[in-house]
């Protein structure tokens, strides 16, 4: 009976040390397999040797506000290093609109990116589209956004603009264009598919060996010089609703308007592109550091010339004048020439002839507590 009594008692304790060291092993097993799934994968290691700024934000996501306030060192480094990765995150898209200027803004573009190690890179839509079917939309914002070897970036291509919010992107890119007076660029591109321009003289254009002159075109009423040409920077601030692309529209107008003035970095206008560069210069460093200089003292001013271009006559431009169109896209073109002017007060001030940026004119106080890290 007593050896019985031993017996069970000795089982039960095998028992419970037996369960405790199951209990222990899978408390083991555990442990391991999480430090495995917060391990970086093969591809993750070789993307971050391949670019060690980059850093995935589904795990940047995870870090907690206490970890990132374990001293004041870590915290100066990890803020440095988020500067860091955010220019290097960095894409522009300048949906440019054809003859305003845009070769020469380009120019600049690609004889910076070398230096201040960006990638520049054009767009090109098929057949000179200037709209994109909804797919291909969708795979063009998820392509620029999330590139990461050629960030950061300045893309460049004539394309409407396009909403990239629709596409619950959590990155989007900085828009910027430049406009120029509807008419002078209507001008500018008729004779240009006719004579070419002195950026590339050898390129056969469309319209070459036509001798007729705009003045000409407008008194014959040949569809080269309708008023409706002249319907292109409102549909290119719009975006790719049909509206946009309805000549006359006021919906359109109105909708290019509120674009230009919530979606975009900075609108500047042909006539001061310079100016317009000066400010890019201010705003976004990282990419247009040493842009003025070169533009001013590097030939990029005027890279792109039409030939044979003739001035029109007071009758050609008062016809213009008094179509509906002309008046819409010169409301365009003068609203946005206002938003630039302003922003150009804010951003540039004159010193012994020369545009300088204007220091910085806000600071931080009265942080409390004193003693927060």
């Amino acid at each position: 009976m007593l050896c019985s009594r031993v017996i069970a008692i000795i089982t039960r304790m095998i028992v419970n040390k037996c369960i405790v060291v199951c209990f222990f092993i899978a408390l083991v097993i555990l442990e391991v397999q999480i430090l495995r799934s917060n391990a970086p994968s093969q591809n993750q290691r070789e993307n971050d040797q391949t670019n060690p700024l980059q850093v995935d934000p589904l795990r940047l996501r995870g870090l907690s506000f206490s970890n990132m306030q374990k001293s004041s060192i870590e915290g100066e480094a990890s803020e440095s290093r988020r500067q860091i990765e955010d220019d290097d995150d960095l894409v522009i898209f300048y949906n440019r609109v054809p003859k305003t200027g845009s070769t020469s803004f380009v120019g600049v573009v690609y004889d910076l990116c070398g230096r201040n190690k960006f990638h520049a890179i054009h767009l090109n839509v098929s057949r000179n589209m200037h709209v994109m079917s909804v797919p291909d939309q969708m795979l063009f914002a998820y392509n620029i956004t999330s590139w990461w070897r050629k960030m950061p970036a300045v893309y460049h291509g004539h394309l409407a603009y396009v909403e990239f919010e629709r596409f619950s992107l959590r990155n989007r890119p900085l828009y910027i264009n430049i406009v120029r007076k509807p008419l002078d660029r209507l001008v500018s591109y008729y004779y240009f598919l006719r004579f070419g321009d002195t950026f590339r003289p050898y390129l056969r254009r469309n319209k070459q060996g036509d001798k007729e002159t705009f003045d000409e075109c407008v008194q014959r009423g040949n569809p080269d010089c309708k008023p409706e040409k002249l319907w292109l920077q409102i549909p290119f601030f719009c975006g790719h609703a049909p509206q946009c692309w309805s000549p006359g529209n006021k919906w359109a107008l109105e909708h290019a308007k509120r674009n230009l003035v919530e979606k975009y970095l900075l609108v500047g206008i042909t006539e001061e592109i310079g100016d317009f560069i000066a400010i890019l210069e201010a705003t976004v460093p990282r990419i247009f550091k040493g842009a003025t200089k070169l533009f001013t003292e590097g030939g990029k001013s005027h890279l792109r010339k039409t030939a044979s271009k003739k001035p029109l006559e007071r009758a050609t431009i008062e016809h213009f004048e008094q179509s509906k169109i002309w008046k819409m896209e010169n409301e365009f073109y003068e609203f946005a020439n206002k938003v630039f002017q302003t922003a150009k007060k804010r951003a540039l001030t004159t010193r012994r002839g020369m545009l300088e940026a204007l220091p910085q004119q806000f600071f931080y106080e009265k942080i409390r507590p004193k003693n927060a890290k």
